[in-house]
């Protein structure tokens, strides 16, 4: 029975039940990830094993010479697993990046800038553009990690509430912004260098000089953002909402809407002051020749400091914006306040400190034994069999991209298992790992917004079970379906279009693979 507050064409039918609970006992067997990890790591030993007693090899495709399996249960694999298990942990790229960049995060958070500024963003907005402010919020967001989902989801609700509108429209766009446009951004969040250090570790399996930066992707994040922002509003105003009609139920449900406090807008006037004397500073070191953000000796600013520096820069950014907001506001007042929230931040990494460890032993022991090499010259020479037009082969990744989200949330876990196999083989092919990352991050995306084994989909379903008690897993799914069909369709357009095209990515991004000299 569905609630009669909403329509019941809004909720699924009985064959999306049955895809939905196939999708959640497939992805309830799944291990852990680091289970997984563990496991697969095991299991690259034994098949290294296995490989090399029986020859397997290949010929490498640039340089001619044989590249054969090493057998990593020898006594010389054993002695490198054991002088390389620290080093493989402390090493691993998507490491150092993420827990910087996450300490000024922490420090803008838990001085109540972060969440002050999407109050004031959603608050701010004219009724007409609602809903495009909330799903552009939601994607602005990911800079933040969780707080879209914790915080701006909720809110939209009760925003729409109270603009006469079904808060479930607001809940929905909201989500689709934040889950769904994950995947796009105006700025930098932790999951750009965490999937850059990943890209970079899984193109060394072919190339061991090649470095990929966090902003490989940026000129298409960026235009996604906008892509995202409209159709999702198109999605929201043309398909949900007359799909929902109008709310009747408890108008008063959920906690009440808090304006913004004279202190708050205080400390938001201090930090829009840091921010432009930042961005000043940052254009006074990169526009004019010979600019101390430039590279030395070349000038670039392509291979400048500041955008291989940029996770420094985001830790910076938070830290004073944070710092400054805090003091203002009222919500720091010590060093010890500071240190709380980069400590906070920190707490949350347990789990992921934990990912990591097994992750980067599996990353290690897949490149040590040439099977990342091996798998990548046989999987390309497949595909090369197969003649199969570049845009066909990235869309069928895409497509298998986002199969493989119903069943395993993790962005990173995914592109962990995925960026060693995926990554080399398409080099092989003669494209660059900046598409492949790319077109990996299109598939992650679009859905999110309707896998049971996202991290936050039950949060999501409580949000909704505050307007509609009876809503479930079904509801939240078949309300989101429209966002992620549409994303998907609009975001192969224009991936296509980008790669027919042959613009760049992001600053110094190549879309082919030169092969190395």
């Amino acid at each position: 029975m569905t609630d009669p507050t909403v329509q019941p064409s809004a909720y699924s039918s009985r064959a999306v039940e049955r895809f939905l609970s196939i999708v959640e006992r497939a992805g309830n067997t799944l291990p852990n990830p680091t289970t997984l990890f563990a496991a697969a790591a095991a299991l690259i030993l034994v098949i290294s094993a296995i490989a090399s007693s029986v020859g397997l090899s290949v010929q490498h495709p640039t340089s001619g010479a044989t590249v054969a399996a090493v057998n990593l249960l020898s006594i010389e694999g054993l002695h490198r697993i054991m002088t390389g298990l620290v080093t493989n942990f402390t090493q691993f790229a998507p490491l150092g990046t993420v827990l910087v960049a996450l300490l000024g995060i922490g420090v803008a958070e838990v001085s109540g800038l972060i969440g002050a500024s999407m109050r004031l963003l959603v608050l701010s907005s004219s009724k007409k553009l609602l809903t495009p402010i909330i799903v552009f919020a939601g994607v602005m967001s990911n800079m933040a990690s969780e707080v879209g989902y914790v915080l701006l989801v909720p809110l939209a609700g009760l925003v729409f509430l109270a603009a006469g509108r079904h808060p479930l429209v607001g809940v929905a766009a909201a989500f689709a912004g934040v889950s769904g446009g994950y995947s796009a951004n105006l700025a930098l969040g932790t999951i750009d260098p965490l999937l850059a250090g990943l890209t970079q570790e899984a193109a060394r399996i072919v190339d061991k000089t090649y470095e990929v930066s966090a902003m490989s992707s940026y000129y298409f994040l960026v235009v996604s953002t906008f892509l995202v922002t409209i159709l999702g509003t198109w999605v929201s105003n043309r398909i949900v909402e007359p799909r929902i009609g109008p709310y009747t139920g408890n108008k008063h449900v959920g906690e009440e809407l808090q304006a913004l406090t004279a202190a708050e807008k205080r400390g938001l006037k201090v930090a829009a002051m840091l921010a432009i004397a930042m961005a000043a500073i940052v254009a006074w070191g990169l526009i004019p020749t010979g600019g101390f953000l430039r590279q030395l000796g070349t000038d670039s600013v392509l291979h400048s400091p500041f955008l291989s520096g940029i996770v420094a820069f985001i830790f910076l950014a938070g830290l004073i914006l944070g710092i400054g907001y805090g003091i203002a506001a009222g919500t720091i007042k010590s060093d010890e306040d500071v240190i709380r929230g980069m400590s906070a931040q920190m707490g949350t990494l347990a789990g992921y400190m934990v990912l990591v460890f097994f992750c980067a032993q599996f990353v290690a022991f897949f490149n040590w034994s040439n099977l990342g090499l091996i798998a990548a010259v046989e999987g390309a020479g497949v595909l090369k069999s197969l003649g199969l037009p570049k845009i066909p082969l990235f869309l069928g990744f895409i497509l298998l991209t986002a199969m493989v989200n119903l069943a395993m949330g993790s962005a990173s876990a995914k592109w962990a298992l995925m960026a060693p196999i995926f990554v080399p083989m398409f080099m092989l092919l003669g494209y660059a790992p900046e598409v492949t990352v790319t077109a990996y991050r299109v598939g992650d995306s679009v859905t999110n917004i309707i896998s049971p084994m996202m991290s936050y989909f039950a949060l999501i379903i409580a949000f909704v079970q505050r307007y509609v008690p009876k809503a479930g897993m079904g509801t939240v799914v078949a309300l989101m379906i429209p966002y992620s069909i549409t994303f998907l369709l609009g975001w192969i357009v224009l991936f296509t279009l980008w790669i027919l095209m042959g613009w760049p990515l992001g600053p110094g991004s190549n879309l082919i693979y030169p092969p190395p000299l």
